[in-house]
């Protein structure tokens, strides 16, 4: 290795590429596990190439193999731990998914997910291929890689390993994630609380009525219309969120 770079160079490149390459495997879009290993690990052993002039300039190889591995365990966790929150966020999309699909009765049917590795249901799938594709023509994926160059500056070579702050973050995540899924959702919400409040209604005054084969269709029908019609407010509002969220990293 020494005609085309030195020891400390290989050793700074093994560190940018496990913390970027830990990144790579779960960021939402390149993370998917519609996207092959080796095109994701490929893809960040190139930014890796591209970050190391520019972040790791002046990094001692350690005396000891402990000391290497050591570092290149810390570099790893930090990868995942940023990328598991910016992943963690896309759940705010699953969530409303599946409070749609209840409300609307179609919670039963199921759809394979491209971005997971179990099915969900069909509305929540569709969202979350919405959101991908949000990300990816409004340019939010390049505050990822904003995000995997400032990592070095809130996390630099060498320091302890945040973990009391991490989960700090990630449980806050998670918390906001789930609640804006809700608000997304609140649209179909209302309508379903008001449709159910008059069907009972129109059954009380009725008995002999079979609101039952009446009311079934019109769920799907009118839920599914109100979920069309907001659907252009969900995407606005959940990626100006998803954007406030990378301000964090950026």
């Amino acid at each position: 290795m020494e005609s085309y770079a030195t020891a400390a160079q290989v050793y700074a490149g093994g560190l940018v590429f496990a913390r970027i390459g830990a990144m790579v495997m779960l960021v939402p879009g390149l993370g998917d596990t519609s996207v092959p290993p080796r095109v994701r690990l490929s893809f960040a052993l190139l930014l890796a190439l591209l970050l190391t002039p520019l972040v790791a300039q002046n990094l001692v190889v350690p005396a000891t193999v402990s000391g290497a591995a050591g570092a290149v365990l810390r570099e790893t966790l930090i990868g995942l731990m940023m990328g598991a929150i910016l992943r963690l966020f896309m759940g705010s999309l699953s969530a409303a998914g599946e409070i749609i699909a209840i409300q609307t009765t179609l919670g039963f049917a199921q759809t394979a997910n491209p971005t997971q590795a179990q099915p969900s249901s069909t509305i929540s799938t569709f969202l979350i291929l919405m959101g991908t594709v949000l990300v990816m023509t409004t340019n939010l994926h390049h505050l990822f890689f904003a995000a995997m160059f400032n990592s070095y500056r809130l996390f630099p070579f060498g320091d302890g390993l945040p973990v009391t702050d991490a989960a700090s973050l990630a449980v806050r995540t998670v918390a906001d994630s789930f609640t804006l899924g809700v608000q997304l959702a609140g649209p179909v919400i209302v309508f379903s609380l008001v449709f159910n409040v008059a069907a009972g209604l129109v059954g009380r005054a009725m008995p002999q009525f079979q609101i039952f084969f009446v009311a079934a269709p019109l769920s799907v029908m009118l839920g599914l219309s109100v979920f069309a019609l907001s659907l252009g407010v969900i995407g606005m509002v959940w990626t100006g969120r998803y954007r406030d969220m990378l301000s964090v990293f950026t």
